[in-house]
């Protein structure tokens, strides 16, 4: 074989040999470095502020006093036995100044008391030189009576029934009138001394005294 062809097939052999490794360098890619896990603090919600219902709001005030013990005032008709004492036991009525006038101990004042609290005042006046270990209990005869003004066919003054509601009350009113606003209407209560008015749904439950305005719609 002559000396240039050899050296002409050892040149091409040598470059295939070569050709497989350039590739390989070529394309080889080096593995990304390890990404070292950083620690994310939560975010805290946003704190939401308490919904916080104003005093005078809807409902609001009118419902205090609701189901505490029945107060007496002017207009009651009470029923006061005292125990062993025919003569002392009868019906009185609350006058405008929230007294009643009894034989013996005179005026007494019951306005803003429980019948409890009447029963125990009576029989302290009566032990007061009149009577040793007197025995008193007072119940309620006749409830003062209710006012409905406003939107109705017949406003005024009405006796209170136990267990009463507004709509019972617009019904013992006539009804409302074509003008009337059956969800606007105002309830004022006597509770300790202090008139409180709010507005009030048509199931919500009266007491004695109460005064309901049942105000006219604009549409």
């Amino acid at each position: 074989m002559r000396p240039k062809a050899t050296l002409s097939r050892l040149t091409v052999l040598f470059a295939m040999l070569a050709l497989p490794a350039c590739v390989h360098n070529q394309t080889h890619v080096a593995a990304p470095a390890a990404v070292e896990a950083v620690p994310v603090e939560p975010v805290a919600a946003p704190a939401v502020a308490p919904v916080m219902v104003a005093a005078g709001g809807p409902y609001a005030p009118a419902l205090t006093g609701h189901d505490a013990p029945y107060q007496l005032d002017a207009g009651d008709r009470l029923r006061v036995q005292v125990f062993g004492q025919e003569g002392l036991t009868n019906s009185y009525i609350v006058d405008a100044s929230g007294n009643i006038s009894m034989t013996l101990i005179g005026t007494v004042p019951v306005r803003g008391m429980t019948t409890a609290q009447a029963g125990r005042a009576i029989a302290e006046r009566l032990r007061n030189g009149y009577i040793r270990n007197p025995h008193v209990s007072v119940e309620v005869e006749v409830y003062r009576p209710f006012f409905i003004l406003g939107e109705v066919n017949a406003p005024g003054q009405y006796p209170y029934v136990p267990n009463m509601t507004v709509e019972a009350a617009v019904a013992i009113a006539g009804g409302f009138a074509p003008r009337a606003s059956k969800s606007d209407i105002l309830l004022a209560r006597n509770f300790n001394g202090e008139v409180m008015r709010t507005r009030v749904p048509a199931d919500f439950p009266l007491r004695p005294g109460d005064t309901i305005t049942v105000r006219e719609r604009w549409f």
